[in-house]
């Protein structure tokens, strides 16, 4: 079974325009079209009208607006305020000490905004201009305030993980259980690299050291309710209390409720439409990538690519940890020239199906991924996040790059005992669920 080269034209005409500076939702979907209108006609393009409008009526696809717009919530009510004190409260004593707020900060945000791009701007707006008032370089400042983002989608309720989970047809309280000791591995790693650095750096304390056990409790108790939030998503998805979707919805209330009477902070008549605003934009970019990755890949099935490309496969190699090293360079690679969202969409209904016919764990298999096109997020020539925080800093992308390298190869070891210690993804859902049936 092969392919001729017009079969593929398709496929380098999504990069070509990509790399030329075209949105990669236009590119899939007029690469797609073209293929259909010039090249193959035996289809008529109205069933590929039909695929953009079948891809939107999943009523499962109501998680991502509804947990976008936690997260906004989230932020205009207080958490995030709260969090950053319980954040300050158990690092400030370290060297570097708001640079490790904004690591730990990220990682319990993770629960709440559940966006790279969210978190990355939220930490480069509340946190960057304080450091280098303190003395951290603007770059560095930069630099780990985008590392630190990588690990919000991997916390539940991440978004890439209920857009994994739609792919894969899988559960999103087992999805969202796996993400829980990646997500945390990255976020200690990315400490470790960040008191080695200050150290060397001699950054400043915020504290003198680690305060009482009381004053740390009580700080803890004021900021219960973001620290709860994502335990409490996980507890009513496992005892069966609402749907992904309808847990979506639950978190929009609990986040209304716990800003407007618990902190205070929500005012409906002032954040009312910048929260309508964000999760809109959120959304849009989000179901757009989706749905134009899935009319690409009516285009890769119509081909057969799925079977040409795990034929292809099995014939070099039936060793499933070889087979996800392979997985590991080529999502590298693509992170580093398409967003990292249609990455996970075009690649997962590809690389799945071998990956399961060699006995990897689809929950293994999804975060191994997910982790791995975060990468992407913070390299050049497309990282989203570098972008995000160079924007909002006016960091130089040369100086930025400069102090990023520890982190990614920090990021890097995490994803490499994760691809080779299935156990360390496994684990959590494992123990709440049972052994995966998938």
């Amino acid at each position: 079974m092969t392919l001729e080269f017009i079969e593929l034209v398709p496929a380098f005409l999504v990069l070509g325009l990509y790399l030329l500076g075209m949105p990669i939702v236009y590119a899939l979907f007029g690469s797609t079209f073209f293929y259909f209108l010039f090249i193959d006609t035996t289809s008529q393009p109205w069933l590929i009208l039909q695929k953009v409008m079948n891809s939107t009526q999943s009523f499962s696809l109501l998680a991502i607006p509804f947990f976008i717009m936690s997260g906004s919530v989230m932020s205009y009510g207080g958490l995030s305020e709260k969090l950053m004190d319980f954040c300050e409260c158990v690092t400030g004593h370290m060297k570097g000490g708001l640079a490790q707020v904004n690591v730990l900060l990220s990682m319990l945000m993770g629960g709440c905004s559940g966006s790279a791009n969210a978190d990355a701007a939220m930490d480069a707006r509340m946190l960057c201009p304080e450091m280098e008032k303190r003395g951290y370089s603007k770059a560095f400042s930069a630099a780990v305030s985008a590392a630190s983002s990588a690990a919000t989608p991997v916390i539940p309720p991440g978004v890439n993980l209920i857009v994994y989970t739609l792919i894969a047809q899988a559960s999103l309280g087992r999805t969202f259980a796996a993400g829980y000791v990646p997500g945390i591995m990255m976020s200690v790693g990315m400490m470790i690299t960040t008191a080695i650095i200050a150290h060397k750096r001699n950054y400043p304390r915020t504290r003198d050291k680690f305060p009482p056990i009381k004053e740390v409790l009580k700080q803890a108790l004021i900021s219960f309710w973001g620290l709860f939030f994502p335990f409490g998503i996980i507890i009513g998805l496992r005892l069966g209390m609402f749907t992904p979707s309808e847990g979506g919805a639950f978190a929009v209330l609990y986040a209304f409720i716990v800003g407007q009477f618990i902190y205070r902070k929500l005012n409906l008549r002032e954040h009312l439409v910048p929260i309508l605003m964000e999760s809109i934009s959120g959304t849009s970019s989000v179901v757009l990538i989706m749905v134009s990755a899935n009319v690409f890949g009516q285009y890769l099935s119509w081909i057969n690519m799925p079977k040409i490309l795990a034929s292809a496969i099995l014939s070099v190699t039936t060793n499933k940890y070889i087979f996800l090293a392979l997985v590991n360079v080529v999502l590298l690679i693509m992170g580093m020239f398409l967003e990292g969202g249609a990455v996970l969409m075009i690649t997962t209904p590809l690389l799945l199906p071998v990956a399961l016919q060699m006995g990897i764990d689809v929950y293994h298999f999804g975060l191994v991924a997910i982790v791995n096109i975060m990468l992407g997020g913070l390299t050049p020539p497309f990282g989203s996040m570098m972008f995000t925080v160079c924007g909002i800093t006016g960091c130089k992308i040369s100086d930025f790059l400069k102090e990023i390298w520890p982190y990614i190869l920090t990021l890097l070891i995490v994803l490499i005992l994760i691809t080779y210690c299935p156990i360390l993804v496994t684990i959590v859902p494992d123990l709440m669920y049972g052994p995966s049936a998938l």
